[in-house]
């Protein structure tokens, strides 16, 4: 990364630092940046023709922030313009910053090359070399993500690989996230469907196969499920559900209840992507875009949500 000039150093030793820098410097020391680069580096071009190619951890850098800020491709142009903090980060000069048209090709490169799943193995495998992903258990849920409804569009269409669902009163179309966590919360497993897909068709995609409890909300009950979970040894923890034959009793409730108090860590991660950054609608057309984001959105939660710990290991 580059020297910090005068103006970057004068800006970032101010008496009050804002939240958005303190959280740039926080992720800054908690991300495995060598690591990162060693995986990616062997697709990134070299720039034998034309133009040397701007280096590739300033890139990730800037695809980092259009995460955790939610920005356009145009708008992570500018924010490294307007803010000091982001293009310290960045690891930029002042006055200068990647077009928005090479910010995008850069996120095509890692949509093509299949990176960002890549991002999400990283961050499983240095939480668990930490001691903080656990195998024990696995916590299954999904999280509906909307997709604009309007055919008011160029192709006069809604996405076709979004569909409507309904929950509770209300119908919602777009996509579906289906997420196995840890018992911490910590996400080993991301896969998506359209929003029609019922979560229970999903769950063994979730799970491991390794793990000794199953815990989900009423939406994954199954007979079924419940079944081969117990031949493999594994204790399920999944909420009892009332039918119209039969009310939960004391031990049901009971069950459900300190069931829950596990369960309910899963919700975590959905709030950090979703009320933290910003996270509410699909950016993008099809499922392929979405998914790729989704993956790079759960490995960055992943550090964020371990990063007291991460850096209570770091010395100094």
């Amino acid at each position: 990364m580059r020297q910090l000039t005068f103006e970057d150093v004068t800006y970032l030793n101010r008496p009050r630092k804002t939240r958005r820098q303190l959280f740039l410097e926080r992720m800054d020391r908690i991300l495995p940046w060598d690591t990162f680069l060693s995986v990616l580096k062997s697709h990134y071009p070299k720039g034998e023709k034309g133009r040397r190619p701007i280096g590739l951890e300033t890139m990730l850098r800037i695809y980092f922030m259009q995460q955790w800020f939610h920005l356009s491709d145009p708008a992570a142009e500018d924010a490294i313009l307007d803010h000091v903090p982001m293009r310290v980060f960045a690891g930029v000069e002042p006055g200068y910053a990647p077009d928005e048209t090479t910010i995008c090709k850069f996120r095509h490169w890692l949509e093509a090359h299949h990176l960002t799943k890549e991002l999400l193995e990283i961050s499983c495998r240095h939480l668990q070399q930490h001691g903080m992903i656990l195998r024990e258990g696995t916590i299954v849920d999904a999280i509906i993500i909307a997709a604009p409804s309007s055919t008011k569009n160029k192709a006069g269409t809604r996405d076709p690989e979004m569909s409507s669902t309904k929950k509770g009163n209300m119908w919602h179309f777009g996509m579906k996230a289906h997420v196995g966590t840890d018992l911490h919360g910590l996400v080993h497993t991301v896969e998506t469907t359209s929003a029609r897909v019922h979560d229970v068709d999903m769950m063994e995609p979730c799970l491991h196969g390794e793990e000794e409890e199953i815990y989900a909300d009423k939406g994954y009950v199954s007979k079924v499920r419940k079944e081969q979970a117990e031949a493999r040894g594994a204790t399920w923890r999944v909420l009892r559900k009332a039918t119209r034959s039969r009310k939960l009793n004391c031990a049901d409730q009971s069950f459900n209840r300190k069931s829950n108090r596990t369960r309910a860590r899963v919700e975590h991660v959905f709030g950090v992507i979703k009320h933290q950054w910003g996270y509410r609608k699909v950016r993008y057309r099809g499922l392929q875009k979405n998914t790729a984001q989704l993956y790079s959105l759960f490995a960055l939660a992943n550090f964020h949500m371990a990063g007291d710990r991460l850096l209570a290991l770091q010395p100094g």
